[in-house]
């Protein structure tokens, strides 16, 4: 993902600094905590598939009954036995499973990787949001305090009959729309804090400044969704090489080593066997299957081309996205600068009006 700024330190030590809020929820959010568990597991089924290389071992036990036996038959018999396995070939069955396990580790990686990314975005949004409600907050607090003034200036002259019932209820709905104005954007800091602090993952009491500043690195860089969706895909295309193996021959080895003990027998019984090693090789292939797994594996390789035309829509959208950008933080450049000079023009024109207003020489629609 493209990074247009970067996060500077602020100078103050007190409350919450726009950093340590995103290092705290980087650490303690419960989503990203969700992504990381999911791309564990990931890992684990990966080493899993890796096992499934070595060979098998089993070991097991037996006792056996038989009533109303011929001198051709024992009554009891006890058996242990111990078993190892090893695929030869299994039409690269395993091969293509672990490599699917691969691609869904990398793109749940690419996966969390995004959601942190995502997470910062929104505590961003959130803390500029506050910070920009707070100084609207403070310029309504400067407004209630003026128009009061001016209220109880308005009703001094009413009650010298130097001004009509009309100036004094004009002010008086100022003041009360103001107040209004007021509990309005304490509701809204209210609920962004709120918002805030779930994704912080802790309550938060104040706040303190944070700046960015422009970085000059500004090179288009695909997002870690569109990767994540990528890596997918190579994973649907791996376990259809898995499907496919299905119709290969598979080819496998084994080995048994059993140990008999018996009960109410002659040493000398035709059928006494007192250990025996087993081995065996196998071939199966499979052959028909009335196309189960041939339309599985079509199913499995239309999911792959739908992901991959999310893939290329998504890039194309990031594309435009990032150059939309651009334009923007150039507009906005031009936008701040514009707004410091009708702030610089705005604050003569009113300290004017204001000293005229207090003179009595301008009315309270000028002022």
């Amino acid at each position: 993902m493209i990074k247009i700024i970067s996060l500077l330190l602020p100078a103050l030590l007190f409350g919450e600094t726009l950093k340590s809020m995103l290092e705290y929820a980087h650490q303690n959010n419960h989503i990203l905590h969700s992504y990381k568990y999911a791309k564990d597991a990931k890992a684990k089924e990966a080493e899993s598939k890796k096992s499934d290389y070595f060979p098998k071992i089993d070991i097991g036990a037996s006792y056996k009954n038989t009533s109303d036996v011929t001198p051709f038959q024992i009554s009891d018999i006890y058996s242990g036995y111990g078993r190892v396995e090893v695929d030869i070939y299994d039409g690269g069955i395993k091969s293509s499973q672990l490599e699917r396990a691969k691609n869904e580790y990398k793109a749940s990686g690419y996966d969390e990787a995004q959601a942190k990314k995502n997470l910062s975005l929104d505590i961003v949004k959130n803390f500029y949001e506050i910070q920009s409600l707070e100084a609207l907050l403070a310029a309504k607090e400067d407004s209630k305090k003026s128009i009061s003034e001016q209220l109880e200036r308005v009703k001094r002259f009413y009650d010298a009959k130097l001004a009509t019932r009309d100036d004094v209820e004009r002010l008086q709905a100022s003041y009360d729309t103001n107040i209004y104005e007021i509990e309005s954007v304490l509701f809204e800091i209210f609920s962004a804090k709120k918002a805030l602090e779930i994704k912080v993952g802790k309550k938060i009491e104040s706040f303190e400044k944070s700046a960015f500043m422009e970085n000059s690195a500004s090179d288009f860089e695909v997002s870690d969704s569109v990767k994540s969706l990528e890596y997918k895909q190579n994973a649907l295309q791996s376990s259809s090489k898995a499907l496919e193996g299905a119709y290969y021959p598979k080819i496998k080895i084994e080995d048994t080593y059993s140990v008999f003990g018996y009960d109410n027998i002659e040493p000398t019984h035709p059928l006494k066997i007192d250990r025996q090693n087993v081995a065996l090789i196998s071939l199966n292939m499979r052959i028909f299957d009335y196309g189960a797994t041939s339309e599985a594996k079509q199913a499995v390789d239309l999911s792959a081309k739908a992901l991959s035309k999310q893939a290329e829509y998504m890039s194309s959208e990031q594309k435009a996205e990032y150059e939309i950008s651009i334009a923007r933080v150039n507009s906005v450049k031009l936008k701040i600068q514009s707004a410091k000079s009708a702030l610089t023009s705005a604050r003569s024109a009113f300290k004017t009006v204001n000293e005229k207003y207090s003179a009595g020489i301008a009315d309270y629609i000028t002022y």
